[in-house]
């Protein structure tokens, strides 16, 4: 009877440092006070606007929304490819998707300007399962051309593409579902990873990671940078010629990073959920809000950074950011599920 006792009490000893530890490490104790120098010069009903890429060379940007707080079978229907024009007075947005005929509901995109169009690629979430759709944009008419499926595509979040042909993307789980998503999602257990794509196969070039999210890849300075929010942290490699890649560091950023955009001098920009258990609630429902944060990372060299927290918000403004895209004096930013995305402007 003792010995049963003893292990019950291993048991709850066990249980309550778990409960400590995901607490702990998820940002739950994390005060939040709104912070925000400059004004919001635009809100716009522009539901789950998971990721955004400006268009090189131009004034327009792409936009990746689904609205998530739906089922999927209506996300498919109503989640689109949209196309801003910055120089617009009231930011309005075009669907560019509105004849698609297949079923989408759009996640991370990437694109790859050519010669005199842009090669578009979004990863897809169905019922049928998960797909990246390839699309060619040409004077703000976007073309259907094809579907890509693999059994590599476990989970994929972001992708990023060199050209028409290669390509890295993020899964950000091994587990679909179960004790071992469970695990990945609240444990910290570092599961996901980096695929890559050169033209003919599918390699993993990085693995061990905690919920790889957002990807981006600098060419000037040949770094791939990879989000992981459930660890707090940006993945720093530099890709060699085969697509393989050489971990450089990791960059501690205190908050749990999204989608990785750059500005014009390369500084990382990124939309973050300061508390990943506030964020969870508040996907399942269960939260009518959750904080947003959007960081700014100037990386000079291994070692060699500064963080800068641009934006600060509970929710009540707009709930779980993920990506803030920089265009001359203003910033882009969008979400997950809500419907406010918003137009900010930095005092300088």
């Amino acid at each position: 009877m003792k010995r049963l006792k003893k292990i019950i009490g291993y048991c709850l000893l066990l249980i309550l440092l778990y409960a400590g530890y995901v607490v702990v490490t998820t940002g739950y104790f994390r005060t939040i006070e709104n912070t925000f120098n400059g004004e919001v010069v635009k809100e716009l009903p522009l539901e789950g606007a998971e990721d955004i890429m400006l268009v090189p060379g131009t004034s327009l940007a792409l936009i990746s929304a689904s609205p998530r707080k739906k089922s999927l079978v209506e996300q498919e229907k109503l989640g689109g490819l949209f196309l801003m024009d910055l120089n617009s007075k009231d930011f309005s947005t075009t669907k560019l998707t509105t004849n698609l005929d297949i079923p989408f509901a759009p996640h991370g995109i990437s694109m790859h300007q050519s010669d005199g169009f842009y090669t578009v690629m979004a990863v897809n979430h169905t019922l049928k399962g998960h797909s990246f759709e390839v699309f060619k944009l040409q004077d703000s008419v976007l073309t259907f051309e094809r579907t890509i499926t693999n059994p590599a595509l476990v989970s994929p979040n972001d992708v990023v593409m060199l050209d028409e042909n290669r390509f890295y993307f993020t899964n950000d789980h091994k587990y679909e579902d179960g004790l071992g998503r469970l695990l990945e999602d609240y444990g910290g257990l570092g599961l996901s990873n980096v695929m890559y794509f050169d033209g003919e196969k599918y390699t993993e070039v990085a693995n061990g990671i905690g919920y790889a999210n957002g990807i981006n890849y600098d060419k000037e300075r040949n770094l791939l940078f990879v989000a992981s929010p459930r660890n707090f942290e940006v993945k720093v490699y530099s890709p060699n010629e085969d697509g393989t890649l050489n971990f450089f560091e990791d960059i501690d950023c205190a908050t749990g990073v999204d989608n990785i955009e750059f500005d014009s001098e390369g500084n990382l920009l990124i939309g973050a959920h300061p508390n990943l258990l506030g964020f969870s609630s508040y996907a399942d429902g269960k939260k009518e809000i959750a904080p947003s944060e959007i960081i700014k990372i100037n990386y000079r060299g291994k070692g060699d950074y500064t963080i800068e927290m641009i934006y600060l918000n509970d929710g009540a403004e707009m709930s779980a950011s993920t990506v803030a895209v920089p265009y001359q004096d203003i910033i882009l930013t969008g979400n997950v599920m809500d419907e406010h995305f918003l137009v900010l402007k930095p005092n300088k």
